[in-house]
């Protein structure tokens, strides 16, 4: 299963795929796609031999002219999945619909609470014990897609955003493997009286 991930920042989550699942069970991430040119994920990739690309802004008309020449650079290298993995721009839905069913994301918060940005501040703000990571399909809303996998952890002492994302990355980084690993299984199902349900096959 040929793979693309988007980033827009220091790439862990994207070191995490290199390191679990890049070249193993028939997983292999063919480009690495950013909204800006001095992100360090892009480092790590072209460090990992694999071919990366910046696409600011700047460069394009609007969002969908951006959009569709991600996609168009993906759809050439023949991309089945597309993993946000600290991705901070919302897609387009011409990018959704070239790639349907197949574009996850990694979120810091037991969705649905907490979508968006700063969710890990807005559950801190909310007095909130418990946090987590969910991978989720996406779709056409903010972090609305349906769950593939979530983790909760008990922090019912939190008060520092950055002690709570620190505790999270780690769940990020075996839930994110994780799921790719179960897409290229063939593992991942949509339940077909209830869309929103995602089945595992174990």
């Amino acid at each position: 299963m040929k793979v693309a991930v988007l980033v827009s920042g220091a790439g862990t989550n994207l070191q995490a795929l290199i390191d679990r699942v890049h070249g193993r069970g028939g997983v292999q991430i063919v480009a690495v796609a950013s909204d800006k040119p001095a992100a360090p994920a892009l480092a790590r990739a072209r460090a990992a031999g694999i071919d990366a690309k910046a696409f600011p802004q700047q460069r394009f008309s609007d969002r969908c002219a951006r959009d569709r020449s991600i996609g168009d650079w993906l759809g050439e290298l023949g991309v089945q999945l597309v993993v946000l993995a600290g991705y901070m721009q919302l897609l387009d839905e011409s990018f959704l619909g070239a790639f349907p069913d197949r574009v996850i994301n990694v979120h810091p918060a037991l969705l649905p609470a907490f979508p968006g940005l700063d969710a890990v501040g807005q559950a801190l703000a909310y007095g909130v014990k418990v946090f987590g990571v969910t991978v989720h399909f996406v779709d056409g809303g903010v972090d609305t897609g349906p769950v593939i996998l979530q983790r909760a952890i008990e922090l019912p002492d939190a008060r520092d955003p950055d002690e709570v994302l620190a505790r999270l990355h780690p769940i990020e980084h075996e839930l994110l493997p994780g799921a790719v690993t179960l897409i290229a299984r063939g593992a991942v199902s949509f339940d077909p009286t209830n869309r929103r349900r995602v089945v595992i096959a174990r």
